[in-house]
Formats: structure tokens, C-alpha cells, sequence
């Protein structure tokens, strides 16, 4: 069962909710958060990306970088531009994207509920990426950012959130990608309680997106339980702050390969090749896009198009990973023809979210930076649940959310 609780949000002052928010730390470079932090000193760059705040060529992971973010957290919060709330609350963030809205409820969730599988996870994480966010959560004894968690379906929920959405919200503006962002505070006894209740129903939380900062605040809370000789369990390091949205509101891009050569193959070599597990559609210039699974899109640098469709016998459709494009092309092309063994190390290939289009895919094959470029038939939520409820990984860059939580709408301290 999923155990949360509202808590006291640090929250910037309305005024200078739009200086302050930004867009996740792990979606950009140092310099680009540099040039999008230029000239405002209220960016919550200068928290989660502080690096910014020295020369250019710091290394982020220097101790004096992660004390700039505590620094710069302490400074936001003694200028007045962010303020706690009197009150535990939980509070409601929609956004909106090409006339979709979805709508999540921002929660306190449970440290142990992740520690013994309840929040349950479709992803490998890296320890030195675990390290870097746990020293980030330790420094500034707080979850600066939200993670992303999806949900099963439930009525109830949706009725609170209806009712909820009808008011005046707190925050409501559009972000320079287009995305709007809209935020509500809950901060009514009843609907907290039933909140609450309602979640204690839910079987299971799922990551959808922010597994490395999951795991480093599930382990710090872990570990200043450990620490507190009068640790009762009610302490508020027990929780770390989570977006949760129901699992049918929320859309899985395409994640998609480049290649940088074809292991010594010609184009009409590698295509003979593919012909052993793949059925070939040459699909002429025009961008051609998967049109359900198994179905994927190469494009090569002599400028064509091809649908490619994966052969009965190629797969195991009652296997929750074998079912998986990513695994079908991973398997048959990637490691099969191309021979990548390990995608998350290998240098010869590159990822491409859906956000960027098939057209961003050619433009780098065109180039000549690429000789080829494979397209995927999106992961469904259904498919993302199975595997987490069957306990196993899915393959590296598989799943690709949009749109991207914001961060600095609200922060939840540990204290």
C-alpha cells in the first residue's frame, strides 16, 4: 500500500514563480543552463546547477559546487524569494502540452514504500549519479526537485482533483518551450485526510522518470535514519517529494538510436543483412514514421527511407522484456549486425528523445556525423507496468516523458 503525507512546501513568492522555476538539472549542459541563468540572479540554476556560479570549466561534482547550492538554497530563502508554507499541504501541478493536460498530485512519499519495492522501478541507475544527487539532498537538507511517479487509475482521485482544479490556482503561466504549468494548493483537513486514505488503497507507485533521484533520497532518508538514536519513523527525512499522476493520463515518447557507422557494412550490404529478420519497405525521401509495434523506421545516408517490420519467430511477445522494441532492435541490428554489445557505454551510438522529431534524426544523417538512424514505435505505460510489476529492467533509453517536470515549483525540506 502507498503511504504519503502532505508536508510544508518551500515555495517561490508568487511574483517570481516564472525568475525562479527551470527546467530539470539532468535535461541540460552546464553551459546551457549558464546562458539560461544569464542575468537573473533568482534561477534555481544556481541550486541545482551551481557549477554556473563559477568559472567555466568547474567540475560539478567539486565539494565547493555542492556548497554553492547550499549557499545559494540558504540566499533564496533569506532574500524572501522563496517562502515555507505555514501548513502541510498537498498540492496539484498540471501541465499542458499541445492541448493535453494532465494532472499530478505533489506528495510526501515514503522512504521505506521504496526500500521494500512498493514505489516500484523499470530502470538501472548508475551509483556515481546516485552519489551525485545524494550529496545534493544531503548539503541542502531538502528535495530540491520532484520526482516523477504514475499510478493506477482511480476515480476518487480524479473527483478531488476536478474539484480541486476549479479553483484559482496558485501559479498559472506558460513556459518558454510553450508548456503550461499550472499549480494549486491543497491545504483543506478533510481532502488532505482523504488524500491521504485514498493512496493507502493503491497497491503500487511506479518511477516514471527521476530514478537517480529517487534512489539518493530514498538512501539519504535511509541513512539519517540510521543515524537518529531516537528515530521513530514519523521524522520528515522519511518522506521525499514526488509527483504523482494517474497512469492514464500520461503519453511515453519515442526514444530513438543513431549510429555512427555500420560496422563495415554498405548500405545495400546491411540492408541484404536485415532481410533475415526484418520485412523491407523501401519508403522513398519522405520521413516515415512507425506505425505500431514492431514496426520501426531506418533512415540511411543515401537518403531513403524504410519500414522495417520485425519477422514472427524474431520475438516473444509473452516475454515483458523480449516484446519490447527496444529489445528487438538492440538484439537483431544493434548488437546482431552492428556489434554493440553494451549500449549504455558504447560510443558508436547516440539517443534522440521523440521531443526533437524524426527530422532531427536525418539532419545528423545528412550531416555525415551519422550513418544511420533508427526510429522505435513508442513503450506504452502498460508495458512500463508490466515490466515493473514482474520485477524486471528494461533496456537502457527506453522510455522518454513529456512534458518534463519544472523544478522550483515547490521543494519539500527534510527538517
Amino acid at each position: 500500500m502507498a503511504t504519503i503525507k502532505p508536508f510544508r512546501g518551500i515555495r517561490p513568492v508568487k511574483q517570481f514563480v516564472t525568475d525562479i522555476v527551470s527546467r530539470p538539472y539532468d535535461v541540460l549542459s552546464s553551459e546551457e543552463a549558464r546562458a539560461e541563468a544569464a542575468g537573473n540572479e533568482k534561477s534555481l540554476y544556481r541550486i541545482i546547477k551551481p557549477e554556473i556560479d563559477f568559472p567555466v570549466g568547474k567540475d560539478e561534482h567539486d565539494a565547493d559546487v555542492y556548497a554553492k547550492a547550499a549557499e545559494n538554497f540558504k540566499l533564496f530563502r533569506d532574500k524572501g524569494w522563496l517562502k515555507q508554507d505555514a501548513t502541510e499541504n498537498y498540492y496539484i501541478y498540471a501541465q499542458t502540452m499541445d492541448g493535453r493536460t494532465q494532472y499530478g498530485l505533489v506528495v510526501g512519499s515514503y522512504v521505506p514504500d521504496y526500500l521494500t519495492g512498493a514505489i516500484k522501478k523499470h530502470e538501472l541507475t548508475r551509483k556515481d549519479k546516485e552519489e551525485d544527487r545524494m550529496k545534493h539532498v544531503r548539503v541542502n537538507n531538502a528535495n530540491i526537485e520532484p520526482v516523477f511517479f504514475a499510478y493506477p487509475k482511480n476515480p476518487a482521485l480524479d473527483a478531488i482533483v476536478k474539484a480541486e482544479t476549479k479553483k484559482t490556482p496558485e501559479y498559472d503561466f506558460v513556459s518558454a518551450d510553450g508548456i503550461g504549468h499550472t499549480f494549486w494548493v491543497i491545504d483543506d483537513a478533510a481532502t488532505i485526510q482523504r488524500i491521504t486514505a485514498l493512496f493507502a488503497d493503491i497497491p503500487y507507485l511506479y518511477i516514471a522518470d527521476g530514478h537517480h533521484r529517487s534512489a539518493a533520497a530514498a538512501l539519504v532518508g535511509s541513512e539519517k535514519a540510521q543515524q537518529n538514536p531516537h528515530h521513530t519513523g514519523k521524522e520528515e527525512y522519511n518522506y521525499f517529494m514526488a509527483v504523482c499522476f494517474p497512469e492514464n493520463q500520461l503519453r511515453i515518447m519515442d526514444y530513438n538510436r543513431l549510429v555512427k557507422d555500420l560496422n563495415g557494412l554498405s548500405n545495400a550490404d546491411f540492408l541484404a543483412e536485415l532481410a533475415t529478420d526484418f520485412t523491407i519497405t523501401d519508403r522513398g525521401e519522405a520521413i516515415y514514421h512507425p506505425s505500431r509495434l514492431h514496426n520501426f523506421a531506418l533512415y540511411l545516408n543515401n537518403k531513403h527511407w524504410y519500414s522495417l517490420d520485425a519477422k514472427p519467430g524474431t520475438y516473444n511477445d509473452s516475454d515483458p522484456i523480449g516484446v519490447l522494441d527496444v529489445t528487438i532492435s538492440s538484439n537483431l541490428i544493434l548488437d546482431k549486425l552492428l556489434g554493440m554489445k553494451d549500449l549504455r557505454t558504447d560510443k558508436r551510438v547516440d539517443f534522440v528523445g521523440g521531443l526533437r522529431g524524426l527530422g532531427e534524426l536525418k539532419k545528423r544523417v545528412d550531416s555525415g556525423e551519422m550513418a544511420a538512424a533508427l526510429a522505435l514505435y513508442p513503450v506504452s505505460m502498460k508495458q512500463l507496468i508490466d515490466i515493473a510489476d514482474s520485477g524486471n529492467i528494461m533496456p537502457p533509453k527506453t522510455t522518454w516523458f513529456e512534458p518534463k517536470l519544472r523544478s522550483g515549483l515547490v521543494i519539500h525540506s527534510l527538517d
